[in-house]
């Protein structure tokens, strides 16, 4: 048992860090992600000679290293960044998941779906502009999301002449408001982009910051969790019953641990009917462990014969979650077609997908100065607001503050499977507590 748990204590910190950034158009996002793909060697000869080729048949004398990122056609066109670019990319130190975001008001949605998973956000900013409107936005939908932390990147520093008071009022000015909507973490790094100053080497003409690069603190930021205090969540996704000659009673429940450790001996729950076990097994790469921790695929074996299928969760009965038919939520709207109070959606959490009708709408969040428009109707695409949703069938969430992965769910449009909207359980930001809506149930049909 012994060597289970230290190997448990092995396993539990990450080499992988997701991160993704934002910034407003112009700032320099793509070429801070092209300097640092060029400058850790993490790109290929032949992507390197197709962006020199490019950059010839532009005049430029040397190669555009935003033409890394921006792939599609009309990004390059245009000289802004769309759609979502991930890149995958290594040090000696940690592997990185980057997702290019872009800095367009009307691309808001595809910023959260980047940073949705992301352990780090990288804001720029252009130090020449400062702190503006669109770096609020992005500052809040940071916090909305729960980012763990935040770099403030403050770009173009070359053309302030490398000044340490320019760099200083506008990581005042940023540090102080996304403080105040809840960030845990902020670093800001001053950089030079098309220089290379402190993007993966230290700058010699900033001899005043005594910081990291942006490298470096991407390789070092602590993004391991500690499982053990996190509550299991096991969502099942499918019942195994070989009812074979070598496993005639063979019954086990596989899927991926959601969050936190499960245990051979542990009481658990199921839910959402309630009845309780214990964890007789636990089967993972086809062999029997004592332990298993999130993210792990494993199949679970059950003291007791209990009615159990796809969508039902399995949680310790110390810690099991609240069922609720009210799903108070942020969401933030990403189809085209507008989300109006009454629509009858379909709710996908975790595994489970129930129907579901869209009960109230009582904010539209204006993420440029975050006042609330109170019973907006509806809303439409790239729109943040808070929803009343009422489902069919009593859903398992965890407050999206406590776990982003069992906190987190869909909506969809049942009639063609449409993503309508990617919602967040309970309050919205960290430091705000959201006023309860109280629910009518009158006119429900379920």
């Amino acid at each position: 048992m012994s060597s289970t748990t230290e190997q448990f204590a092995d396993l539990s910190a990450t080499t992988l860090l997701r991160f993704a950034t934002a910034g407003s158009v112009d700032d320099g996002k793509s070429t801070l992600v092209g300097r640092l793909l060029h400058d850790s060697k993490s790109v290929l000869t032949d992507q390197m000679e197709a962006v020199e080729a490019v950059s010839a048949q532009r005049g430029q004398e040397a190669p555009d290293l935003a033409l890394l990122t921006d792939g599609l056609r009309a990004e390059r066109e245009q000289g802004i960044t769309i759609d979502v670019a991930y890149r995958y990319f290594a040090t000696a130190r940690r592997r990185f998941i980057l997702a290019d975001t872009p800095g367009h008001v009307q691309y808001t949605r595809n910023m959260v779906t980047g940073a949705s998973t992301a352990d780090l956000a990288v804001v720029l900013v252009d130090a020449r502009n400062g702190v503006i409107e669109q770096t609020r936005r992005h500052a809040a939908v940071a916090a909305l999301l729960r980012v763990p932390h935040v770099v403030l990147a403050v770009n173009k520093m070359d053309l302030v002449g490398y000044e340490e008071s320019v760099f200083a009022a506008i990581a005042e000015e940023f540090t102080a408001y996304a403080s105040d909507l809840g960030v845990p973490e902020i670093t800001a790094i001053p950089i030079s982009a098309l220089a290379g100053d402190n993007v993966v080497e230290p700058s010699a003409n900033m001899d005043w910051y005594g910081g990291p690069t942006v490298l470096e603190h991407l390789e070092t930021v602590p993004v391991s969790h500690d499982l053990t205090a996190c509550p299991a969540r096991f969502p099942v996704q499918y019942v195994i019953r070989p009812q074979s000659a070598e496993h005639p009673d063979y019954r086990g429940y596989a899927g991926q641990i959601a969050s936190g450790v499960l245990r051979v001996g542990e009481a658990v729950t199921v839910l959402p009917s309630g009845r309780t076990s214990t964890v007789v097994g636990i089967d993972a790469l086809g062999e029997s462990v004592d332990i298993a921790w999130a993210p792990q695929s494993v199949t679970l074996r059950l003291a007791d014969d209990i009615d159990i299928s796809r969508g039902d969760l399995i949680a310790p009965s110390a810690s099991a979650p609240a069922t609720t038919q009210d799903v108070e939520a942020t969401v933030c709207h990403v189809a085209d077609q507008p989300l109006s109070v009454g629509a009858r959606v379909l709710i996908k959490h975790t595994t489970r997908t129930v129907k579901a009708i869209v009960k109230e709408i009582p904010s539209r969040l204006t993420l440029d100065d975050l006042s609330q428009h109170p019973d907006p109707g509806q809303l439409v695409a790239n729109d943040i607001g808070r929803v009343v949703v009422r489902t069919a069938e009593p859903l398992a969430l965890d407050a999206y503050a406590d776990s982003r992965r069992t906190g987190s769910f869909l909506l969809i449009d049942p009639a063609d499977g449409t993503t309508l909207a990617a919602g967040m359980a309970g309050e919205s930001f960290a430091s705000q507590a959201e006023t309860t809506v109280q629910a009518d149930e009158e006119g429900w049909d379920f």
